[in-house]
This record gives C-alpha cells, structure tokens and sequence, in this order.
C-alpha cells in the first residue's frame, strides 16, 4: 500500500501543458507531493494565470517548447527520462476552435501524436496519463452519463480534434505500448471544471470574476445550459490515481476513465451564478442568449464514472456548494492583496486548498485519498 506522496516523492515528471489552469494546479499538486516537476508549454495562455499568481517558474524545471516541433519534444523526452508523464497541452476552447480550426485540429492530434512518438522510443519504464476531454464523446445532448465505450465524435473543431487524438493514442496503444510493456498509458477524460486562477476567455466562471472584480455586468450567453460542475482538484485527483494504478495494475494498460461529480450533481448556469453570489457581493449579470452572434454550445453532457470507482476506486469528494465556496475563496483572496500582491502568497494558498481537499477526502474515507492499491 502506498500512499500519494511517498509515491510520487523523488520522481521525474513531465506535465505537457502546464501553464494553464488545470496543468499549474496538477504542477502544484505534484510539487506539494515532492515531484520534481518539469513543465512544458509555448506559453502562459491567459493574463492573470495561476502560473504566474502561484509564482510556479521558481518551484518546477520551467521549458517552453511547442509539443508540435516533434525534434523539441523528442529530444526533452531523452533528456528528462520521465518516470510520469500528465499530457493536458492544447488548444481548449470550443470558440476558439471555431475561429482557429486549423491550429485546433493540429495542436491537439498532431501535437499528441508526437507525444506518443517520443514515448515510443523509450526503453525506461514510464507511466503516462493522457488528457482529454468530456467532449470527445459524439453527443446526443441525452439525460444519462456517457461511458467509455460510447461512440466518440464532435460537431465542432474542438471536439473533432479530441476525438482524433483518441484515435491516435489507440492507434500507439494498439500496435506498440501493449507490445512495448515499458510504457503503461491511460486516458482520462473530464469536463466543467472551475476553481481558482481559472482566466480562460468565454468560460462563465473567469467570466463573471473578470466582470465583477471592476463591479461591471457580466453577459450570460446561455442561463439555462446545465452542466455536472466540479471543482479542478476533482478530475486532478482521478488522474494522480490513475497514474498510480497504472504503475501497479499493467491490465489497465489502454484504458480510459471518466472523471466527473456524482451523476445528480447538475446544476444551470443561473444556479452556479446564484451560488457565486453568496461568497461575492454586488453580483450583476445581463440573460444575452437571444443573441444569434454565438455558435452551438451543448445543453447537456455528463459522464457515467462507474468504471472509475470499479477499477481505480475514485468517487469525487466536494458538494456543489463546497466547489463554489473553494473556487471562489481563492478569488477573492487573490483580489484582496492584488495592490500589494506578493506571488508566494497564492502558492501556500493554493497548496492550502490542496490540503484542504485531500483531508476532506480522508474524512470522507476515500479510498484514493488514504492509500492506492
């Protein structure tokens, strides 16, 4: 038995994507835990970030390389000899897919494809968690979750291109990994995620922090559209699971894992803006979803986790209202000391939150919080 921190303690871990929101929380997570991290990423896609707030360039092995330039990453991968690889690079956004088709179905396919090729060529033993996305899932907008073995698609470039690296990662596991029994490779696939140091553009939560935090109106494209909301810590801890399951169950090789919250846990976006309001005061916010400007977002899509609990023994530890209040505690603590911001202050909050999670989990009696088989 093993438990999270003796296990990643000491080891080599390489996270793709680390500048942005969920990759510098799993950054901060792994440096918590005693990693040493090395992070790649072309840049820091938003300003703020919680990259920078968290002052993560002097904690981890900080590389900026574009996971597109096959020869950088490759020769990263030969030089570092991962122990963990977490991939999370990408282009994110569904409207941006939408106006940068090719740059989205390239990053995310091709860009995960040399991932893969770099793994390809390694002899050490490596455990490798790819990230995708709850979107590759051909949606049908139907009440239930879906599960592993649904049918993959998308109606926007977003989608489509986490679809295709799906089919790139079976392709690798396929014809080498379950060949090649060095490398051990899971996918995980999540979606809604909020949480502190989140600033993406035309995301609702950054959205209204943005707004409110200069005491404007926030535009609301879509009040009604419900979501299985959870908070970034949630799908992070699945993959940390997952990662270490991988290492001691080999059967698992290939598979891939839904991380979401419990399956009644789905709220509208005026119902998370309402929860917001009791932790932020003088919340405005303006119903533009009349507005034909916007492209097609989902109204539904939530994810069945059954497998999740029967393989890895996770099961999502917050409430809505504990996600709400976490998320935004972090923000106003970042906004109450932005005149006279000292960056090391967000780290130790960051990592306090972490603490936070992980001893409410323990409280919990989860299994993955306490110790992994």
């Amino acid at each position: 038995m093993t438990d999270l921190k003796s296990f990643f303690e000491g080891k080599i871990v390489l996270i793709t994507g680390h500048t942005g929101f969920k990759g510098s929380w799993l950054s901060l997570w792994l440096t918590y835990l005693g990693a040493k991290v090395v992070g790649v990423s072309k840049d820091i896609p938003t300003e703020p970030s919680n990259f920078t707030a968290s002052s993560l360039k002097t904690e981890i092995d900080d590389r900026r390389l574009d996971i597109l330039n096959f020869d950088d990453i490759n020769n990263l991968v030969n030089e570092i000899k991962p122990d963990y690889v977490f991939h999370l690079a990408a282009q994110a956004l569904v409207r941006s897919s939408y106006k940068y088709p090719l740059q989205t179905l390239l990053t995310n396919s091709i860009g995960t494809t040399n991932i893969l090729e770099s793994l390809r060529k390694q002899s050490k033993k490596v455990n490798v968690v790819m990230i995708t996305s709850d979107k590759v899932y051909d949606n049908l907008e139907w009440p239930w979750g879906y599960r592993e073995t649904d049918r993959l698609g998308g109606k926007d470039p977003y989608s489509a291109s986490k679809a295709m690296a799906e089919m790139a990662i079976r392709t690798y596991v396929e014809s080498y990994f379950k060949l090649q029994t060095n490398v051990n490779l899971g996918v995980a696939r999540a979606g809604n995620v909020i949480g502190g140091g989140d600033w993406a553009k035309d995301r609702i939560v950054p959205d209204c922090i943005k707004a409110w935090s200069v005491n404007k109106i926030v535009e609301i494209r879509n009040p009604i559209a419900t979501r299985p909301w959870q908070h970034v810590l949630e799908p992070l801890s699945g993959y940390l699971s997952l990662a270490v399951n991988l290492s001691n169950n080999p059967e698992i090789n290939g598979q891939s894992y839904n991380f979401g919250p419990d399956g009644n846990q789905n709220y509208s976006v005026k119902n998370l803006i309402e929860n917001m309001s009791q932790f932020w005061a003088n919340v405005r916010w303006n119903d533009v979803s009349n507005n034909k400007k916007y492209f097609h977002e989902a109204g539904l899509l939530k994810l069945n986790c059954d497998k999740a609990l029967n393989d890895l023994n996770w099961l999502p530890t917050l409430k809505f209202g504990e996600t709400v209040q976490m998320t935004i505690e972090w923000y106003k603590e970042y906004y109450q000391n932005a005149d006279k911001f000292n960056n090391s202050n967000m780290f130790e909050f960051s990592v306090s939150q972490i603490k936070e999670y992980h001893k409410l989990a323990t409280k919990r009696n989860l299994s993955w919080a306490k110790t992994l088989d």
